[in-house]
């Protein structure tokens, strides 16, 4: 085997050394501070700091160990791959349906995204999730394929009794589905007086699901076929500077939405 993946496999095989290395990385230490730092036992602890010794990743002191140079190395590594891989896995079930061509972020801005699915006994749990982050937010901004009922009947309470800031753009094919039910065309022509809130439509195609509410970014999920696959949602400001320089050019594009479209 290769002798550097060998010593990613040293590592990646005890939690207790990843923990030690990671505390020296941080400070100093004795041997007492490492084992109420990483509940290791002295007996492991000692195992760890030779073979540590042994590779020249730290140095005894006076009064405990230091990480060296390469080990600050070896240490900085280490997370760096462990945080690509955590990505990875979050990412894996809905990569294939990300607009990643357009996403000018690194992707290791998603890694602590929540991604929700549905299921069998909660097939709509993409759109509750969505519909939970509206619900409260001072402000929300949509640019989308579509305006499902719950959003909707959300943002209508929100922009009427809680003072909610809305500016939607919408593709004509998600405004026309609106249009054609009489219920749902009523709210929203009611939305469209609100002072509050301000809908625009594009005429053409809208391919992203994109809600920003106050600090969380949302995004829908939809196969090849169009079928609503998962929604996930972060608060890293990274994704959230793409979702508002996306929003205000599809929104530079579109013309204000007006009542006698809907009729």
């Amino acid at each position: 085997m290769d002798r550097a993946l060998e010593e990613i496999e040293f590592l990646a095989l005890s939690p207790n050394r990843i923990a030690v290395l990671n505390a020296l990385r941080d400070a100093p230490a004795t041997r007492r501070e490492l084992e109420g730092e990483t509940g290791a036992s002295q007996p492991t602890l000692g195992r760890i700091l030779r073979d540590f010794e042994d590779r020249n990743w730290i140095a005894r002191m006076d009064e405990g160990y230091d990480v060296t140079a390469t080990g600050r190395l070896v240490a900085a590594g280490f997370t760096d791959l462990r945080e690509i891989v955590e990505t990875e896995l979050t990412l894996r079930d809905v990569v294939p349906w990300l607009p990643t061509d357009e996403m000018d972020f690194d992707l290791l801005a998603l890694r602590d995204a929540t991604i929700t699915v549905p299921s069998q006994t909660r097939p709509g749990a993409p759109v509750s999730r969505v519909t939970d982050t509206i619900r409260g937010a001072d402000s929300v901004r949509i640019v989308s394929h579509a305006f499902n009922e719950r959003s909707l009947e959300t943002i209508h309470r929100g922009v009427n009794e809680n003072g909610q800031r809305f500016d939607g753009v919408f593709s004509t094919t998600a405004i026309d589905a609106l249009a054609d039910d009489q219920s749902l065309g009523d709210l929203l022509c009611d939305l469209l007086e609100a002072d509050r809130a301000a809908v625009r439509v594009v005429d053409g195609d809208v391919p992203h699901a994109v809600t920003i509410a106050d600090d969380v970014l949302s995004l829908m999920v939809r196969d090849d076929d169009g079928v609503l696959q998962a929604a996930l949602d972060t608060d890293d400001e990274r994704v959230r500077a793409w979702g508002r320089d996306l929003h205000e050019r599809y929104w530079d594009r579109a013309r204000p939405l007006e009542a006698s479209d809907l009729e």
